[in-house]
């Protein structure tokens, strides 16, 4: 009876406690989101959107910040893409072409669970190393060649472990039927195929987002990037450079700055969420 009742006292105790997580976390994004909505929503406009920064507008003058949107869509957009290019064969031969359980795909998953979790400053030190090494400057091509570092392992993990959730009898059958193992390959990226989607919009979501890895390597420039060798600014550094400001009012489009970089980052996270459900009943 003593112990129904400790393990009743102990259920109660631990559903308080993942009550108040819950609480706290929810209040913690309502109060961000709050926060930025507060302060941004009254200098958000149409000319910021639409307009490259003019003379004086970090001293709280005309402008916008059409040039750090271009930019981070260009930069988000290009490395997601190579990482994705490069990514998926890397997935598909750890799967397919490597024995599952052996040396070689224990180490390279190993390796890939490390890179996903070092810190984004750090493929920017190395690609600035890299870069100059290689006599490039601060430029948009700097910045797609660190978030695409950056975003190599995210995209490899979470397609690691969608194949994971592939039925082995899929395999088997594919084997049984004489097809090669390219042949196994195709069908088991278009088992997938939903929650490879997936994986690209969390890498796009983590590469516009990133402020700590093109910090180094991007530069920064008032004017709409047009070619890839030139400074590029991003949304995260126009938004560090305006709250950097004592002047007030950028600091207030610095967090309407905010605000639309995270209604991107929604966009994001429901097209995500979407797809994942997609995924689920495909399984199903």
């Amino acid at each position: 009876m003593r112990n129904i009742k400790a393990r009743l006292i102990e259920e109660k105790i631990a559903k308080g406690f993942m009550q108040l997580s819950g609480i706290i976390i929810t209040g913690s994004l309502f109060f961000i989101v709050g926060t930025i909505l507060y302060k941004g929503l009254p200098y958000l406009s149409w000319e910021m959107i639409s307009q490259t920064p003019q003379g004086g507008f970090y001293m709280g003058k005309e402008g916008g910040i059409l040039n750090a949107i271009l930019g981070s869509l260009y930069l988000a957009s290009a490395s997601t893409f190579l990482a994705t290019l490069i990514g998926i064969p890397i997935v598909l031969y750890l799967n397919v072409y490597v024995k599952k359980g052996s040396l070689l795909a224990r180490s390279a998953k190993l390796l890939f669970d490390v890179l996903f979790g070092i810190p984004s400053i750090v493929y920017g030190a190395i690609a600035f190393s890299l870069m100059v090494y290689l006599g490039i400057r601060a430029s948009l091509l700097g910045g797609i060649i660190t978030i695409t570092l950056l975003t190599i392992p995210i995209i490899v993990r979470t397609l690691d472990e969608l194949i994971d959730t592939i039925p082995t009898d899929l395999r088997h059958v594919t084997s049984s039927l004489g097809a090669t193992r390219w042949e196994t390959a195709k069908v088991m990226l278009k088992y997938i195929k939903p929650g490879l989607f997936t994986a690209i919009l969390l890498a796009f979501g983590r590469a516009i987002g990133d402020v700590a890895g093109v910090l180094l390597t991007t530069g920064f420039s008032d004017n709409l990037p047009k070619y890839i060798d030139e400074p590029t600014a991003t949304l995260p550094l126009a938004i560090f450079f305006q709250l950097s400001s004592p002047i007030p009012e950028v600091q207030g489009r610095a967090y309407a700055s905010a605000l639309l970089l995270t209604f991107l980052i929604l966009v994001i996270v429901l097209c995500s969420h979407i797809l994942a459900s997609k995924q689920k009943k495909h399984k199903i």
